[in-house]
């Protein structure tokens, strides 16, 4: 009887979101350069005494990266991640046991084959594109994170009586948030609060040894193409200057990848480029295109991928932060050297993840 109740109840709350998503749809494609709404200043999390387990057990009230309230009867112990960059920064809090249901595509994450490989043979349920709503009500959590993308699946999740959170690190501090939020949720606040102080202390150290330097000229190379390029509000943009750079796209309006001419790439004249991990094309590939013969970065030859083998350090998680020190070497090789960045690479991922990486792994070989 409960299961067709729960059947009856899913399927009225999924022809709802059918019926409204081509709505929403006109809706957001009606404004393609309306800015996400920016998450309140977060201070970060104050460690807490280990007193009580009373303190982190009791009902909790937050408030989400979109604005959403939203209400635990206690901290959260089935965990739905529909979100790489959430699973990630479990994983760094030591969450993983907690979590239940994993974004889709989780097969090509080589973080879960080293430290986590049960994860890959968990139900795939969501991303930012598409979320499955009766595959993470069978699995019975008593928490759902998803990107913002995801809102209006968040919104029918919680009508079922899942408690869903919604995300958006897409800036420094609204990373910040992200760990602090996953603290509060899910019950780990000292272990959030350290994170966000080792976090917060590396940043601090980098940007105190680039304040006075040059700023030399830097293009991040996305994806799909060379002509693509992080703008302005993005993550990727605030690394790049706290590394003590100056990001060329900084004027380009939003939170996502935009396309850019040769014309417009020859014009910013970068010093450097810098491509994604993940990119679909080779460092030749930018050296051959002759319309981009004559860039500073490719004539002297600064063109550069950003590591590691084992995931993107320029996306908003914790391994980030790595990323910022390779950036550092790379653009200032005096005030970072490749010896620290390796060894706060390998001290990284040993403290969080028990990991002994090797310097393939690292993108040096």
């Amino acid at each position: 009887m409960k299961k067709r109740l729960l059947s009856l109840v899913l399927l009225s709350a999924l022809l709802v979101q059918l019926l409204s998503g081509c709505a929403a749809e006109v809706k957001e494609s009606a404004q393609p350069s309306a800015e996400p709404s920016t998450p309140a200043a977060v201070e970060p999390a104050q460690s807490q005494p280990a007193e009580t387990e009373s303190a982190q057990s009791g009902p909790i009230t937050v408030t989400d990266q979109a604005g959403r309230t939203v209400t635990l009867e206690k901290p959260a112990e089935k965990i739905v991640s529909c979100y790489y960059l959430v699973t990630a920064s479990l994983l760094t809090l030591g969450q993983k046991d907690k979590i239940v249901g994993i974004e889709m595509k989780a097969s090509s994450r080589e973080l879960y084959k080293l430290c986590a490989p049960d994860f890959l043979d968990l139900p795939g349920v969501g991303s930012g594109k598409e979320t499955n709503i009766e595959a993470i009500a069978a699995l019975e959590p008593d928490l759902v994170l998803l990107p913002k993308k995801q809102l209006e699946a968040a919104e029918t999740l919680t009508g079922l009586g899942i408690p869903s959170a919604v995300v958006e690190p897409e800036t420094y501090e609204a990373f910040n948030g992200l760990i602090e939020l996953l603290g509060e949720l899910c019950g780990c606040g000292d272990e959030a609060s350290d994170l966000i102080s080792y976090y917060n202390g590396v940043v601090d150290r980098v940007t105190g040894l680039t304040k006075d330097a040059e700023k030399p000229a830097v293009y991040l190379a996305g994806e799909a193409s060379w002509l693509r390029t992080c703008a302005g509000g993005m993550y990727q943009r605030e690394m790049i200057e706290m590394a003590g750079g100056s990001c060329v796209s900084q004027d380009i309006e939003g939170r996502a990848w935009a396309d850019v001419s040769g014309e417009q790439l020859a014009a910013w004249d970068p010093e450097f480029i810098f491509a994604v991990s993940y990119a679909e094309y080779s460092l030749d590939d930018i050296r051959n295109d002759g319309a981009l013969a004559g860039l500073k970065a490719v004539a002297e030859d600064r063109l550069y991928t950003v590591p590691s083998e084992i995931e993107a350090w320029d996306y908003p998680q914790p391994s980030s932060i790595l990323g910022l020190l390779w950036m550092t070497h790379i653009l200032h090789p005096e005030l970072v050297t490749e010896d620290d960045y390796v060894k706060e690479a390998r001290e990284f991922y040993k403290t969080y993840f028990d990991l002994d990486v090797t310097q393939a792994q690292l993108g040096l070989e």
